[in-house]
C-alpha cells in the first residue's frame, strides 16, 4: 500500500503502466481512487496512470475540515513532487474538476494538459444541480443503502441501473465496505461551498490559462448538468468540448472505455 508524504499528510496512491505522459486521475465527492478503476486499464496502455485517495477518504489521512480547493491542489503538487513527476495531464471528475482548476491556476507550470470532467467554475453563474437529482440526493426519509442506490440510479443515464445490476451491486457493495465518516464528507463539500461567491469562484481566472484543456461531460448528468460544458469552454480559450450521449455523472464507470479513447485522442 504504497503512500507519499505531501502537504503535511500522507496520501495513498496506486500506479499504472509505465509508457507514455504521466495522467493524474482526482476523484470526486467522497469517493477513493476507486471511481477509476473501470477507466485505468484502458489508460495504462497509453499513460503513466496515477490515481491517489483525496484526503478525507480512503486510506490517505483524514484531517480535520473544512478543506478548499486550494488545499487539495497543493495535495496533488505534493504527491507529484514526491514522485519526482515534474509536469503531468490533470484529470479531475466533479469535485476533482475545481481541484484540477486550482491547479491548473495556481501551479500551471505542473499541467501538461488540463481534463475536466462533469464540473463546473464554482459562483453564481454556473449551472446548478437539478432539482430531480437534488430530491433524491438530499432526501433523509429512507435507510442509507436505499439512499445511496437512489442515488446511483440519478447519477448515471436513464436505465442505466436496470441494465447494469452486477456493477450496480459491485458499487453497493464498494461502498458498504468502504463508508465515509459525515465529518470527512461534510469537510469536502466545503470544497465546493467555499466556491460559491463569486469572488471566490473559478469562473473569472480561467481565461489566463493557457493549457490545451479537454471538457467531457455526460449528457444526461442530472448532477452537474452538461450546460456546464459550454459555459467552463467560454471562458477556457481553445478548449475542446465532448459530450457523450449514453451517459450521465459518472461516465468514468459507465463507459469507461468511450471516455478512455476521448482522453487518448486528446491527449495524443
Amino acid at each position: 500500500m504504497p503512500k507519499a508524504q505531501s502537504n503535511g499528510i500522507e496520501l495513498y496512491y496506486e500506479a499504472y503502466g509505465g509508457e507514455g505522459a504521466p495522467l493524474v486521475l482526482i476523484s470526486g465527492l467522497g469517493y477513493s481512487s476507486w471511481q477509476w478503476h473501470k477507466m485505468v486499464p484502458f489508460l495504462a496502455e497509453h499513460f503513466q496512470v496515477l490515481t491517489f485517495d483525496n484526503r478525507g477518504v480512503g486510506q490517505s489521512d483524514k484531517p480535520a475540515g473544512p478543506y478548499t480547493a486550494g488545499v487539495l491542489a497543493a495535495d496533488t503538487v505534493g504527491l507529484l513532487d514526491a514522485l519526482k513527476i515534474e509536469k503531468a495531464i490533470i484529470a479531475g471528475h466533479s469535485m476533482g474538476g475545481f481541484v484540477a482548476q486550482a491547479i491548473a491556476l495556481n501551479f500551471p507550470e505542473r499541467v501538461e494538459k488540463l481534463i475536466l470532467c462533469s464540473t463546473n467554475f464554482g459562483g453564481p453563474n454556473h449551472a446548478p444541480v437539478t432539482p430531480e437529482a437534488m430530491k433524491v440526493l438530499t432526501d433523509v426519509t429512507s435507510d442509507a443503502l436505499t439512499r445511496f442506490r437512489n442515488g446511483l440510479s440519478v447519477s448515471t443515464a436513464p436505465g442505466w441501473a436496470e441494465k447494469n445490476p452486477e456493477m450496480i451491486e459491485e458499487w453497493v457493495k464498494w461502498r458498504v465496505a468502504n463508508p465515509i465518516e459525515p465529518v470527512h464528507y461534510q469537510a469536502q463539500i466545503a470544497i465546493g461551498l467555499g466556491l460559491l461567491p463569486e469572488a471566490a469562484a473559478f469562473e473569472n481566472k480561467l481565461s489566463r490559462l493557457n493549457i490545451p484543456t479537454l471538457i467531457l461531460f455526460g449528457a444526461h448528468d442530472k448532477v452537474v448538468p452538461p450546460a456546464n460544458a459550454s459555459l467552463l469552454a467560454g471562458k477556457i480559450a481553445g478548449s475542446t468540448v465532448v459530450i457523450f450521449p449514453d451517459a450521465g455523472h459518472f461516465f468514468p464507470i459507465e463507459i469507461a472505455e468511450a471516455a478512455s479513447r476521448a482522453i487518448v485522442e486528446f491527449a495524443k
